[in-house]
């Protein structure tokens, strides 16, 4: 039996972590409304995020805090954080310069279904820059700076 969730009504903002510690969160760009990505946050990230004005995640591959551009310089600048009804996933609309995507995109989804497939894949997006030239050893920025 599936457990009934409160949908949230109050102004009060509690945001529902996971049982690891963690909750989903969107990045869109807030002018076009695009999908960036979609990573986790921690309740650090989270306050940090808050009190900095820049996306700060937690690297679940990494098990770390990670700012976003810390190595490309593609940083998020948060405008807004949504939360949605059950409080359990958040929105963040940014402002961003430059491609978000590891692989060199301007979105993480930069590739869909295939229309009559249900395993194909096409890409749907052109590079927004080289990856290769962008992420080099040793370059990194810090968490509380831009």
């Amino acid at each position: 039996m599936v457990k009934k969730q409160s949908i949230e009504k109050s102004l009060r903002f509690t945001p529902k972590f996971n049982d690891n510690g963690l909750i989903p969160a969107i990045a869109q760009d807030a002018q076009s409304g695009q999908v960036l990505m979609v990573a986790y946050m921690n309740c650090q990230s989270l306050d940090l995020t808050i009190e900095t004005g820049y996306a700060v995640y937690f690297s679940r591959t990494r098990q770390k805090l990670w700012k976003k551009g810390e190595e490309s310089g593609h940083i998020q600048k948060v405008e807004q954080i949504l939360v949605d009804c059950d409080q359990d996933c958040l929105l963040l609309k940014v402002t961003v310069k430059g491609g978000q995507c590891h692989a060199g995109y301007q979105s993480c989804f930069y590739r869909a279904l295939k229309k009559g497939s249900s395993k194909k894949l096409e890409f749907i997006a052109k590079k927004a820059y080289n990856p290769e030239k962008i992420y080099k050893k040793g370059k990194s920025g810090s968490i509380n700076s831009p």
